[in-house]
């Protein structure tokens, strides 16, 4: 993440291409409403809703728990657990890993936790060649640019850009930019790699603590390929991820596809309980700052989140403005509650990223208050002197002068004329940030306040 980040000055770098803001809303916005469907199917929504923001309060309540009865299970199907508080450790424990194993070739499943951590640029660094396989995720990686959406990491690229991407990177000729013959070339691309590879790495979706079992979901086959055909696979979670039992995982697997892409259930549902015979499992349990907000009573819930990026589909913010200008891992609602949770120095105008209207909330398929979330956030964001000086300075003012009717009332007459009288286009000079991309609305001949007079008279 950069330093400073300004949300509105990459959002305004997006909308420099109306025709790409236009069709990227319309995109996600087919998304959004596909999830309706789905979750409109199922008579019990509400029910399924509910239970599971129930057993991820337990999880979350009780993780001390849930993690050791994980590990036991795990360790006695004869997987390898272990532990990362922070970034490098996770990185560092996978290089020991791949150090022991010689490792030259190594696949990767999508993973927004490796993504968290930067795990591909650290193995690029110590000299490994990291192959994603999610084709998504390998579009962005050939582009050397980070996923822009949880669920559709290149959701941002049109069929003529990924074309373009292979030929330059894949062998043989491109003649098509369809999306069949583009998907073929991934294909047949990715599929020696998988056939060469030593380590598979993977994200995990849900961790079963009763059985210690870790479980996959994807579209696409990759995360099987990549964590079957070698002997390692090595499975990266954030402890979050945990679920009591296998009962509990019925209820996710049920919600996650439909809230995530209008599917009753992901192509692949895949579990590992244990490694396969004469090969090995590594689980990298990362906390990274997870265990501090399960202190922080406000935010608690966000930990909740199931990666479905349901919020994000639905956010008029992030369909218009695109993933990247968010400049963090996880984008839209949930990532500008985690971002200014972990970093407020850094992502102190992502809860500004928000119109309040709550549909996040309406959407989450675990009930995460999503908007309240981003409120607070806002106040937090005031109270540790991040606010613009600027607005600072203007809420005083209009505070000094809402508090007295007789200034108000003069003031909010000049502005009325004011509002009249200026052109559009001087408009946009004097209030540069809201008539940008707005146009100051047209005022009613009178005031509330004299049209409550005059009534008052007629009577």
């Amino acid at each position: 993440m950069s330093s400073r980040l300004d949300h509105p000055k990459q959002a305004s770098e997006f909308l420099k291409d109306p025709k790409r803001s236009e069709w990227h809303d319309t995109a996600l916005w087919g998304v959004r409403k596909r999830r309706d469907a789905a979750a409109g199917s199922v008579p019990e929504w509400e029910t399924l809703r509910e239970t599971a923001q129930a057993i991820k309060s337990d999880v979350i309540t009780n993780i001390d728990t849930h993690l050791e009865a994980f590990e036991a299970a795990a360790t006695a199907a004869g997987a390898i657990v272990h532990w990362a508080s922070k970034p490098e450790e996770l990185n560092q424990t996978v290089n020991g890993i791949l150090k022991e194993h010689k490792a030259e070739n190594i696949v990767k499943s999508k993973s927004m936790l490796t993504e968290e951590c930067g795990l591909n640029d650290y193995l690029h660094d110590q000299g490994y060649d990291v192959i994603d396989t999610d084709l998504g995720e390998r579009l962005v990686q050939l582009r050397k640019e980070p996923p822009s959406h949880i669920v559709l990491p290149a959701v941002h690229l049109q069929l003529d850009e990924i074309a373009d991407i292979f030929r330059e990177s894949v062998e043989g000729e491109i003649t098509d930019n369809t999306a069949p013959y583009l998907t073929e070339v991934a294909r047949q691309d990715l599929r020696k790699r998988y056939s060469e590879a030593d380590v598979g790495i993977s994200g995990v979706n849900f961790a079963v603590a009763e059985t210690g079992t870790v479980v996959v979901c994807t579209n696409e086959g990759n995360a099987d390929l990549g964590t079957t055909m070698p002997k390692v696979h090595i499975a990266c979670m954030g402890l979050e991820k945990l679920v009591p039992t296998f009962e509990d995982l019925g209820v996710f697997t049920r919600i996650l596809a439909r809230s995530a892409t209008g599917q009753a259930v992901t192509t692949y549902t895949s579990h590992f309980t244990g490694p396969r015979e004469g090969g090995e499992l590594h689980i990298v349990i990362v906390d990274n700052g997870r265990s501090t907000m399960m202190h922080d009573e406000h935010h608690v819930n966000s930990l909740a989140c199931i990666r479905c990026g349901a919020c994000m589909n639905t956010c008029p913010v992030f369909r218009r403005s695109g993933g990247h200008s968010y400049n963090y891992t996880i984008p839209g609602p949930i990532g500008s509650i985690l971002g200014a949770n972990h970093e407020p120095d850094a992502a102190h105008s992502l809860p500004y990223a928000c119109s309040l209207c709550g549909s996040c909330t309406a959407v989450c398929p675990v009930k995460i208050d999503l908007h309240d979330q981003l409120l607070h956030a806002r106040e937090t964001m005031v109270e540790q002197g991040h606010e613009a000086s600027s607005k600072r300075w203007g809420l005083a003012v209009f505070a000094y002068v809402a508090a007295r009717p007789k200034l108000f009332g003069f003031t909010t007459k000049c502005a009325s004329i004011a509002a009249r009288l200026t052109p559009t286009a001087l408009q946009k000079i004097f209030i540069p940030g809201w008539a940008k991309y707005r146009a100051v609305p047209k005022l009613a001949p009178k005031s509330f306040k004299q049209q409550m007079k005059d009534r008052n008279d007629e009577r």
